[in-house]
């Protein structure tokens, strides 16, 4: 017992020494240079010896991605806890600013989660890659709409959705506050791509023209944004008419479809 303990031990240690690496090579060169011999000549070891912890190269761009995801959830988590509990600043805009440092220490590896998709790479269906996104995605689910109710979510002042879009929102998975209606998923997914947005344009160097008041910039982009989502969301509902009534209230959330990558 004692042997096979000390072995997972070594495991354990020798697939972390190979994962900084992995990461070191990344912020050297950038994630499309990324191969198994390139990480083992840079650890001083054989291919043939890697081989023994990551069996291909999609097995360590998986634990890295996984990883990857990991980090920039701890830190968005991180930054909502330690924010003080009589700020001013919303959550949301706090888990923001923690996602936009954390991209900006770490431009390749953000570059690797969401800079150009790796050449002949897949993430595993329902694999740790999905597992890792879905816990980024409660922590924003969560601070976008707390304290709302699933009546109000629906209510939610937003277009006119088709037919074959409010059945596809209706089947997205969410893990934060459980099943949201389509409205609040629609809404979801508009902050997100204001806020990754904007954090995309500044990593990628295309807003250095701001300097540094490229932090000010996104606070203001993210206080408006929040502003105007929880506008949309009516504080008080009114009584349903008898007309409205016909259609019995959902009990239950559709079963999520899987995602098939990071």
């Amino acid at each position: 017992m004692a042997q096979s303990s000390l072995r997972r031990r070594r495991r354990a240690a020798a697939t972390q020494e190979i994962l900084d690496a992995a990461e070191h090579h990344i912020s050297e060169h950038g994630p499309a240079a990324l191969s198994l011999r390139a990480v083992a000549r840079g650890l001083g070891m054989t291919v043939q010896a890697l081989y023994h912890y990551f069996p291909n190269r999609d097995a360590l761009v998986t634990a890295l991605v996984t990883k990857a995801y990991d980090d920039l959830a701890d830190a968005v988590q991180a930054a909502v806890d330690t924010a003080a509990d009589d700020s001013a600043l919303p959550r949301l805009v706090v888990a923001a600013e923690g996602y936009r440092r954390w991209a900006i220490a770490h431009p390749e590896r953000f570059q690797l989660l969401y800079g150009t998709p790796l050449r002949d790479y897949a993430a595993p269906a329902e694999g740790p890659t999905t597992q890792a996104t879905r816990r980024m995605s409660s922590i924003f689910e969560r601070e976008l709409f707390d304290g709302f109710t699933a009546e109000q979510l629906a209510a939610a002042d937003t277009p006119v959705f088709s037919s074959p879009l409010r059945a596809h929102l209706e089947q997205l998975p969410h893990y934060g506050l459980g099943y949201l209606p389509p409205p609040a998923t629609a809404l979801l997914m508009s902050a997100w791509g204001h806020l990754h947005g904007l954090v995309v344009l500044e990593v990628f160097g295309h807003t250095s023209f701001l300097g540094d008041r490229q932090a000010e910039i996104f606070r203001m982009a993210m206080r408006n944004l929040l502003e105007d989502i929880h506008r949309r969301i009516p504080v008080h509902l009114s009584p349903p008419h008898a007309a409205d009534q016909t259609e019995p209230p959902r009990t239950a959330a559709p079963e999520p479809r899987p995602r098939t990558g990071p």
